[in-house]
């Protein structure tokens, strides 16, 4: 059997209806875990997990506002209900808004730290709470939360993004340490992406030409391309990938790190 297998494995994914979220849930479904879409976006969530199922997948929805710990406390005794149990957490739910500090909007900023830092931070405790023994779940598993190459380079337009990004990093090292000390079994780790051209990323590129900082859109995915080695921007698979690697036993002694899946870009 594969390292990387998955099956038995179940798995809750946050911002799973679309985007990098929707891969990271293709992807585990595909390794053989059942996976549980958590979003905002009902209508979006449910059609993502039905394209999972129709592919032979297991897969369902949640709805779920991460900033919320009442809906947090909610999808993860639905999930434990419906597939019997809990052994991977994804927190990659977060949004984006592109600012000079010059022109920080403070209830942007507040928006983005609730969504970003917050809202891991809650798909962290609820986690350990249901992995952790004598929990709902209670046989261990691991939680891999989403940063960014934001958190290791400096690029315009986006401190308040980086900021949170850099804030989930050090959040997933604490944890992993807490984690272990108090003997719950589950590993903590994040990773951090490269530039793909989701909604998200697509945006990021027009709104910094629109601030002047590049001639076009195309001129800022190139200066990304520019300060990337490998050549090119991210696509879905390479992070898909490696939130396989991280639910899998071929991590299973990789613990409190920031994996960079960036093409070298943040080195």
């Amino acid at each position: 059997m594969s390292v990387f297998e998955l099956t038995g494995k179940r798995a809750l994914v946050t911002g799973g209806a679309r985007g990098l979220g929707a891969g990271m849930a293709t992807a585990l479904a595909a390794a053989g875990a059942s996976v549980m879409i958590a979003d905002v976006l009902k209508d979006v969530g449910e059609q993502t997990a039905a394209t999972i199922t129709g592919t032979g997948g297991k897969a369902g929805f949640v709805q779920l506002d991460v900033t919320s710990d009442s809906d947090w406390d909610a999808a993860i005794a639905h999930t434990v209900a419906e597939f019997g149990g809990l052994d991977v957490v994804v927190n990659n739910a977060g949004i984006e808004i592109t600012q000079l500090l010059v022109d920080t909007d403070a209830d942007d900023m507040r928006k983005m730290f609730d969504v970003n830092v917050v809202g891991t931070m809650l798909g962290v405790k609820y986690g350990l709470r249901a992995m952790r023994p004598g929990g709902a779940a209670g046989n261990g598993g691991t939680i891999i939360n989403i940063a960014s190459v934001a958190a290791t380079i400096a690029f315009p337009a986006i401190a308040g993004y980086s900021a949170s990004k850099s804030a989930i990093h050090r959040l997933t090292k604490v944890a992993a340490m807490e984690s272990g000390q108090l003997g719950y079994g589950v590993r903590v780790n994040c990773i951090f992406p490269g530039l793909v051209a989701t909604d998200m990323g697509i945006k990021l590129a027009v709104e910094t030409a629109g601030l002047g900082l590049f001639e076009s859109p195309d001129a800022a995915v190139g200066a990304v391309i520019g300060l990337t080695p490998s050549g090119r921007l991210g696509e879905v698979a390479d992070m898909a990938d490696a939130v396989v690697f991280l639910a899998s036993d071929a991590s299973r002694f990789v613990n409190g790190v920031g994996l960079p899946v960036d093409g070298g870009m943040g080195m």
